[in-house]
């Protein structure tokens, strides 16, 4: 949506009413031809407007995509998506976010929002395909921490915590987090958790958390020849969720989160990761390239690493893998 969309699509919601393309081109200083030419641009997005010889243009609805404005009518944060860019399709939102950071100032850059109605080729841990269809949330935030790279690990939490919090707020589910970075209601997943970094030696040139959510998307449509059970919000609540509005949520619950990173307030985020746990205390299969461990998952360490007590008594900590309750 361009300035002078995004302008006319102001108008219209302020008045609630009709508006003549005459008042519209006054206030703006545009012909009525230029106002004409962006209404259409405006409904090409999904908006929907009455248009009348007599009484002007009327705004019905709003679009259901994730497109900046929308998104900014409940965002309440401080720099987290300050730069928010929407995309149709594209192969991935941390693609994008990778040719940004080389060709723009991180300090920039840091808080940007990337987000795409459909990711063509998004990839998930350990390489693998992430299903990414229309109605689903796939975004990408990009962050320039400044914490030391063991501490990484936090930033992945917080989102974890961020979309789990989301869900419990806005709609009384009782979402979980298995380890390492998934979030869950009962036993189906719901949304997946990403970090990426470029970093040289102790600094930290930037980092791309991406987040999947499946939103208004349905489970044949993901499931993608996976093994793991999914589920979706839509099917969760019984209906089409306002996805801008649980964006600018887990924005918001993201960048609490990672404010107190920032701050060094690392207990902090761990208790509440524990509280939201479906890892802990539970017996579990961990499968990795090399070996696979079973045994109860007792607790995590200081850098996420997942402490398991094995079947033989000996205690073995597990910094990534596949978690399997058993």
């Amino acid at each position: 949506m361009n300035e002078t969309a995004e302008k006319i699509l102001t108008i219209l919601e302020d008045k609630k009413a009709p508006v003549s393309g005459e008042d519209i081109s006054k206030e703006l200083g545009i012909t009525r031809s230029a106002v004409w030419k962006q209404i259409n641009e405006l409904k090409n997005i999904g908006y929907q407007i009455n248009s009348s010889r007599t009484e002007g243009y009327e705004l019905v609805s709003a679009t259901t995509r994730l497109v900046p404005h929308e998104i900014r009518k409940y965002l309440k944060t401080k720099f987290i998506g300050h730069d928010i860019r929407h995309f149709e399709s594209t192969p991935s939102t941390t693609w994008i976010a990778k040719d940004l950071c080389k060709n723009t100032d991180m300090e920039k850059a840091n808080g940007t929002v990337l987000v795409a109605e459909v990711q063509t080729g998004g990839v998930g841990r350990l390489g693998r395909a992430w299903f990414s269809p229309k109605g689903g949330i796939w975004t990408t935030i990009i962050i320039k921490p400044h914490v030391p790279i063991d501490k990484l690990f936090f930033i992945t939490m917080a989102g974890s915590i961020a979309v789990a919090r989301a869900i419990r707020q806005m709609y009384d589910i009782g979402a979980l987090i298995k380890w390492p970075n998934d979030i869950y209601i009962g036993d189906k997943k719901i949304s997946g958790i990403l970090l990426e970094l470029s970093a040289e030696a102790d600094q930290i040139h930037y980092c791309l958390l991406g987040i999947g959510i499946d939103a208004n998307v349905k489970p044949e449509d993901l499931q993608g020849g996976m093994k793991t059970p999914v589920t979706s919000l839509s099917v969760e609540t019984g209906e089409d969720i306002n996805r801008a509005q649980f964006l600018a949520t887990v924005l918001r619950e993201f960048e609490r989160r990672y404010e107190l990173i920032e701050e060094g307030e690392f207990v902090s985020i761990i208790r509440e990761w524990k509280s939201l746990s479906l890892t802990l205390e539970k017996r579990v299969r961990i499968t990795t390239p090399r070996k696979t461990i079973e045994g109860e998952a007792m607790d995590i360490d200081d850098h996420g690493a997942l402490i398991i007590k094995k079947d033989n008594g000996l205690i073995e900590k597990v910094l990534s893998g596949d978690c399997t309750p058993i």
